[in-house]
């Protein structure tokens, strides 16, 4: 199945006119988003330092370890994300540097592109297409998955598997990805030369930060303890943020094979914002509780977001599409909540016809 491509129409027109316009009266800051990205990556080295040379105590251990896994978190948002989509800067050589984040993070860049840039930015919540709704068997996200007896308790064990994210995403998606050329079903070109050698030294240079030198210094065992810590807290930052913004009961989940609507208005039927939130969960996520103008122009900066969100939303009442919003993080996650819960009742399935074969 190869990714499908959705046509740009009037809706989009008329946003990009009104977008374009705002950014042209009101242009971010120079350097806005890769000043920030140090102050993240210093947090980072922080943690990190603190985790593996000053803690002396289990407490200041685990301390530290949620420190590192909340920087880390905060390199996807902020450093990684902006610059995978070529929006951190205005110097490509600075956007492929911060797209190297993700490597950093034990992940592949090279990977995310094909999974988030061109098939998840492309058809939001459309199973066999977006591979960050593929949780099946073990969740159902979307209507059009099939439902197993055991999802009935999905809003409660759902947390618990988001909380293996990372050492899945670490230790088997990016190595079964190139293995088979295939992000939950659609074909990638698998990474050759260049991207090859990044794609190992990457992971190589993430064993040795996360394992190698820590072993050097503390037992295995502790070493493992840090570890699982810093990813269980990475994870669940991660997958709960993303579900926000699209697993929530606002956001649509269309029908593979229904007709396709102009590719705007699939970015705002499935792309849900928590723009109520604080000033500090806005700061962290990187802009990304305006979920709807990032899918919508994935390649603005996400210092601009909040302001773009009006513009947005403006011109949706105008044109008569819904803009959907929820008032904060946290009522986007208990919205979350409801979703799981609704997708895990048993579907109604129509009664069969007992009415006679026509003669």
């Amino acid at each position: 199945m190869s990714s499908r491509s959705l046509p740009h129409g009037p809706l989009y027109s008329a946003l990009k006119t009104a977008v374009d316009a705002h950014r042209a009266a009101h242009p971010s800051l120079p350097g806005a988003v890769p000043r920030k990205a140090l102050v993240i990556v210093a947090w980072f080295v922080a943690s990190w330092v603190a985790l593996v040379f000053l803690s002396q105590t289990w407490w200041q251990a685990g301390l530290a370890a949620v420190s590192l896994g909340l920087s880390m978190a905060g390199i996807g948002f902020n450093v990684q994300h902006d610059g995978g989509h070529r929006a951190a800067s205005t110097s490509q050589p600075v956007n492929a540097l911060m797209a190297l984040g993700l490597d950093l993070l034990g992940g592949s860049s090279y990977v995310w592109h094909w999974k988030h840039n061109v098939h998840h930015h492309t058809n939001p919540n459309l199973v066999g297409h977006d591979a960050d709704i593929d949780i099946e068997p073990l969740v159902r996200l979307s209507p059009t998955q099939a439902w197993r007896p055991w999802h009935r308790a999905q809003h409660l064990y759902a947390w618990a598997l988001y909380a293996l994210l990372a050492v899945k995403w670490h230790f088997v998606d990016d190595f079964v990805n190139v293995a088979t050329g295939r992000i939950s079903g659609c074909p990638f070109p698998r990474p050759r030369g260049k991207d090859l050698a990044g794609f190992v030294i990457g992971k190589l240079g993430f064993a040795t930060w996360a394992f190698g030198v820590p072993l050097l210094f503390h037992p295995p065992l502790t070493v493992l303890a840090g570890y699982l810590v810093a990813s269980v807290v990475l994870s669940l930052t991660l997958a709960i943020t993303f579900q926000a913004a699209h697993c929530v009961a606002e956001a649509e989940f269309p029908d593979p094979n229904a007709p396709s609507v102009e590719w705007a208005e699939h970015q705002l039927r499935t792309s849900v914002d928590f723009g109520g939130s604080s000033a500090f969960v806005r700061w962290f996520v990187g802009g990304l509780d305006h979920q709807t103008v990032h899918h919508l122009f994935p390649r603005v900066p996400h210092v601009e977001l909040a302001g773009l969100a009006k513009v947005v939303r403006e011109v949706c009442r105008a044109q008569g599409v819904a803009y959907r919003e929820l008032p904060g993080f946290f009522a986007a996650v208990a919205s979350h909540g409801r979703h799981l819960a609704a997708l895990g009742r048993e579907p109604v399935r129509a009664p069969l016809s007992t009415a006679p074969a026509p003669a």
